[in-house]
């Protein structure tokens, strides 16, 4: 299946003890216990090991053995990026350092005065994007075009230990609804994001080579920014050494109802991030579709 199931792994107990941990001795702390737990993903996560391993194996073409100890690193560093997330919720932004890689799009983008779309991926660290904006005083708000089929304990428990986030939720509705909404903050000059790599079963799909395989799409997002007549950007926010992040912003050539030829762009533009940062794929399923039961 090459569809996402719409949930994470994780307990609430895990991320209490990691909290604790940030708080009581630092994020590098927190850090430390990844080790046992990115052990225990890879020794027993049967299927997302299989996902992820042909992710490195047959998309990036690494070896057999450099595809093993990758596996192990990515969920090393898709840890990391949670223990970064929580941390800088929590009040702990000034303990991270950010680098801008496209800002005066985002600033032109604003200054248009007739909103945005961003289109991001599960690669890198994208769910910190408000806080490293802040840094650079734009008057922006940011509607997250996303499910609600998060385990919502956890979401309750992180709320709770971390600051509210001015991020809006535009919670996608089987009567269609959520068009109004994003409509409506278009209109507000806001800016609307979406991630463009994952799509449900029984939902609209598109087609088209990522990494030198045919893998689907969520259309809505390309269909929607294709039709809006508003600016598109491709957004990242991808993790470095030494508690640093960068963001990459790039404007997207949109043609007015060509979905595809925006999707293309998209492949193009997440292709070219993962070529930088290979270990920041976090899709641990059946991506490409390519895996035997």
């Amino acid at each position: 299946m090459s569809q996402w199931d719409g949930k994470s792994k994780g307990t609430v107990l895990g991320y209490r003890i990691f909290v604790f941990l940030i708080k009581k001795a630092g994020v590098k702390a927190a850090y430390g216990l990844l080790y046992f737990v990115a052990s225990y993903y890879f020794l027993f996560l049967r299927k997302n090991n299989r996902a992820i391993s042909y992710y490195f194996r047959e998309r990036l073409q690494y070896s057999y053995f450099k595809s093993k100890k990758m596996v192990f690193k990515s969920y090393y560093t898709f840890g990391q990026t949670i223990i970064d997330k929580v941390s800088i919720s929590a009040g702990m932004r000034n303990k991270f350092t950010y680098e801008f890689d496209g800002i005066e799009t985002l600033k032109k983008l604003l200054a248009e005065k007739k909103g945005g779309v961003l289109i991001s991926a599960h690669v890198g660290n994208f769910e910190i994007a408000e806080h490293f904006l802040g840094d650079i005083d734009l008057n922006f708000q940011i509607n997250l075009v996303t499910t609600d089929l998060e385990h919502s304990a956890i979401k309750n428990y992180l709320e709770s230990v971390t600051q509210k986030p001015t991020v809006k939720f535009i919670i996608i509705k089987e009567d269609l609804s959520h068009i109004f909404e994003i409509n409506s903050a278009l209109a507000n000059n806001e800016l609307v994001c979406f991630t463009g790599d994952r799509y449900f079963e029984g939902t609209k799909s598109l087609s088209e080579n990522l990494l030198g395989k045919e893998a689907n799409f969520p259309a809505g997002p390309f269909l929607i920014a294709s039709r809006l007549k508003v600016p598109v950007v491709f957004v990242y926010v991808m993790k470095e050494p030494n508690l640093h992040y960068h963001l990459f912003a790039r404007e997207a050539t949109v043609k007015h109802r060509d979905e595809k030829g925006l999707l293309k762009e998209y492949v193009n533009s997440v292709e070219s991030i993962l070529r930088q940062y290979p270990l920041q794929w976090f899709n641990y399923f059946d991506f490409w579709n390519d895996l035997k039961a």
